[in-house]
Parts: structure tokens; sequence; C-alpha cells
């Protein structure tokens, strides 16, 4: 290649399929990371592109996400003319990249390899490697499933996307990459997996240099690069989670230093809170006590959010974080019936649950509370059990979700198993509140549309009061009175939606 080459990362539209103000509103860590290596460590040029971003967003209702939103998506996908795809194709020939990189989860697999087939129709030339989960998971099906894609980065991706550039940069032979599914003489191979970092303090900021990289920065909200990991890895054996299969079940842990840094350089830059994105926090509690102590000592004024497994929750843990400066924490509760969680290996009960969200509750921080319908064990007595657990929890927020297998997952091959996917399994067609999702032989298709919509609709009511009762909170009820009830209104809705 004569001089810099350039390289296009992308996350693909989802959220944006249902609806066009659906948005996702941050920067994503996986582009972040990627683009801090590739600037540090290699001569390309690089541009990032988070094709799901609007730059106007709405809040999103389950319900909706389920019916009209369900079809808008189908039809987006279906159409090559729609104005979602003609926009990403206008960032493709405007960059003109010799390599379009891009990080894929299984759910939005579909509209990846849209993705993909712009790349090549734009320029035939172009390689189109794909990252992400779904590669991760899937290997060589990646590759096998669309001829666009070139090369496929499986599990940890950093160095693996730096090596692979500079042999693509020299011409060399992709056989000694780690960590790569490639063609070669119309077969596909697939390298041995490459061995995880020890030092992941060695990883530069995803955020640093996003002023220089993102496609549309300056319309993006400052707290769209909120997001933090501080570990990497989940020891737990969730039946549905495809964690293990990108990360392992060994948690390796950024020392407190390296992530206090990076906070106070997003403070710096005027974030006042944070979230750690790490898929369960607080796995090690004398680690999650000094990650504490550092963010007491030199991140003053931060709040930030997080995800802890229910059986981390006490007190003390919770009282330690509290005063670091944690706001909300999100709980993984996914079922009301003991016998279903532990068939999926939650490894809690609903008791310990609920009184994991009263804990929370009481020491003064927001619940956010995940469940999960449909799993292939569920019948309309569970079902109704989650419903129940749903309400009775002491919870500001119901993150609601239908049962997903996807492909790579221990979850996909025992639905394969019990003949609940079949070898024309789309993947297009399912993801977590998809309404052609039933994979339980024990409750009818129909019967499940009818039961879930009902739960769909409770969601939205709980979570719209929740909004309402924030959006006053903010404003003041004195300062209400004060403007009188219809001006009041008016800079409730503003403020919400940060007008």
């Amino acid at each position: 290649m004569k001089g810099a080459p350039r390289i296009l990362l992308i996350e693909p539209p989802f959220q944006r399929l249902f609806k066009s103000t659906y948005s996702l509103d941050r920067f994503p860590l996986a582009l972040g990371y990627l683009s801090g290596v590739i600037r540090r460590d290699t001569d390309w040029r690089l541009r990032a592109y988070n094709a799901d971003f609007c730059g106007q967003s709405e809040p999103v209702r389950v319900s909706f996400l389920a019916s009209e939103g369900f079809a808008s998506y189908l039809e987006t996908l279906r159409n090559p003319s729609a104005a979602i795809w003609r926009e990403v194709r206008s960032v493709i020939v405007r960059y003109a990249p010799d390599v379009v990189g891009i990080s894929s989860k299984s759910q939005n697999f579909a509209s990846a390899r849209i993705v993909g087939r712009l790349a090549k129709e734009v320029n035939p030339s172009t390689i189109v490697v794909l990252g992400g989960p779904h590669a991760s998971l899937v290997g060589a099906g990646a590759l096998a499933d669309c001829d666009d894609i070139d090369i496929a980065v499986c599990g940890e991706g950093e160095a693996t996307i730096v090596e692979l550039l500079r042999a693509i940069r020299s011409g060399a032979p992709l056989g000694g990459i780690d960590g790569i599914v490639f063609r070669r003489n119309g077969r596909i191979v697939q390298n041995p997996p490459r061995k995880l970092m020890d030092d992941l303090d060695a990883l530069p900021f995803p955020h640093a240099a996003a002023g220089q990289v993102l496609d549309d920065f300056e319309k993006y909200p400052l707290p769209a690069f909120r997001s933090v990991f501080a570990t990497r890895g989940c020891p737990y054996r969730c039946f549905f989670c495809g964690s293990s299969g990108i990360w392992t079940r060994r948690v390796r842990f950024r020392s407190p230093d390296n992530v206090v840094a990076e906070i106070r350089a997003l403070q710096e830059r005027g974030l006042r809170f944070v979230h750690f994105d790490d898929d369960t926090f607080g796995v090690n509690r004398r680690y999650l006590f000094e990650l504490c102590d550092a963010i007491n000592k030199h991140c003053r004024g931060l709040k930030f959010s997080c995800e802890l497994h229910v059986n981390l929750v006490d007190d003390e843990t919770i009282s330690r974080m509290k005063s670091a400066g944690c706001f909300s924490i999100q709980l993984g509760i996914e079922s009301g019936n003991d016998r279903v969680l532990q068939a999926i290996r939650k490894d809690i009960t609903i008791r310990r649950a609920l009184d994991a969200c009263e804990t929370i509750r009481r020491n003064g921080l927001e619940v956010v509370a995940f469940f999960m319908v449909g799993f292939p064990q569920e019948t309309e007595d569970t079902l109704a059990d989650t419903a129940a657990a749903m309400q009775r929890a002491a919870c500001d927020v119901l993150v609601y979700s239908i049962f997903t297998p996807y492909p790579g997952t221990e979850a996909f091959e025992k639905c394969r198993q019990l003949g609940l996917v079949g070898d024309d399994y789309d993947a297009s067609l399912y993801n977590h509140q998809s309404p052609a999702n039933c994979f339980t032989s024990n409750i009818p298709p129909a019967r499940f549309r009818e039961l879930v919509s009902r739960i769909e609709k409770m969601v939205d009511r709980r979570n719209a009061r929740a909004r309402r009762r924030k959006i006053f909170s903010r404003v003041g009820f004195q300062r209400m009175r004060e403007m009188g009830l219809r001006e009041s209104l008016r800079k409730a809705v503003r403020v919400f939606f940060g007008r």
C-alpha cells in the first residue's frame, strides 16, 4: 500500500432500525479500545463511526420494540435504499477505507452483514474484518454466513488487530496471526486462539482519542463517554450468557490507580458520573474496597453506576460503594421462580434477589432490575412468578428481555437438542425483545406472545412512572409551584430531554 492506509471502524445500526429516533448515545468501548491501540501502535489513518447514533434520542418502549418497531426493523433490514443504509454508504464513500472493521454482537449481525456488503459495493478491494462478541462465539461460522467478510477476529482484539493491520500493510501472510479466521484459496482457515492479555493497564484509555477519531464527535452528549471497564471476565456460569466465550471465566483486574487515572481524565472533560461496564462489578471484595478507596481519595464528586451480582450485595459493600459515589446498581435477577433460577445457574433465589433490592434501596441507591422470560423450562406458572417478582421488586427501573439463544452459546446448543432451534435459524429474527421469540416447549407461541405482551405493557407503565418521578424531582416541586403547572411541565420535559 502506498501512503498511510485507512481503516474505518463501525458499530452497526440496531436500535435505529426500530425507530429513527432510537439511538445508542455512547461511544462503544470496543471502538474506543481498538482506536487507541491502532493510533498508538500502527501508522494507519483511523476513523470510528457509530452507525447506531442519531444525535436526538427518545426513551425506548419495550412494547414498541415488539410491535410496530419490530415491523420497522424487518422492513429496514430488507430495504437496501433505507435512509440508514444510505447514511452508512455515504460515510464509507467519504472516508474511502482500505479496511472496514465491524464490531458486532449476535443481535446486530444481520446489520453487520449489510455494512460489509455496502463496503464491498463501494470498493470490492476493501478488506472487511469482523470483530466483537459474535465473531468470538461462532468463529468460522461468521465467514460461512457472509461472503463479504474476509477476516474475523475472535476473542480479545487489541493485540490481534495491531498484528493484523501490520500484516495487511506489509503484504505478509495471515497464517501466523493467532486469534483470526480468514479466507485462503477459497477455504476458511481458523488460526489458534490468542492468549489473553495479562496487563490490562497497558491498554490506552478508550475515550482519549475520541475527539480525533469519532465521526460526528461534536454531536455526542458528554455522558456518551461515561463507560469504563475495571475488569474483564466473569466467574459465574449463567446458562444463557456468552461472556465466557469472549473473556473466559478468569477475571483480570486493572489496577485501582489505572482506573482512577482514566476517571480523572473523564472528570477533566466535565463528566460527573461514569458507568462500569464490567460483566459483573466487584467480584473480588478486597479489590472492590481498594477501588472505592482510590475513587474516594482521587475522584471527588464522582457518581458511578455498575452491575452487581445478587450474592455480592450486603450492607457493608453497598455502604462502601455509596461512600465512593455509587448511586445506581443493576441486578441480574432474570426469573421470579427458584426452579428456573436453578436451571439457568444463576446461583440465587428470588427471596435473596428481592432482599438485595431492599438492601440497596435501604442504603439510598437506585436499583435497576434485569428480568428475562421465556427460558426453555418456562411454564405459564413460572412466567406468572416472574411477572409477580417484577411488581414486588423494590427497584426504580425494570429492564425486560425475552430469552434469546445466540449461536455459539450453551443455551443455543441446548435449544437445538430440545428441537427449539432448527437448521433454518435466522439470527436476524431473534433478539431480546423480538415477538418471534418463543424458545419454550411448554407454552404455545401465540399464548406466549399474549402473556409477554401484558408484561411488556406493565414494564413500560412502571418505567414511565419512574421517569416522571425523576423529572419532577430534578425540577423541584417548590420551583414547579412558583412557575405554575403548565410552565413547570414544559420545563420538566426540557430537563428530561437535555434541552
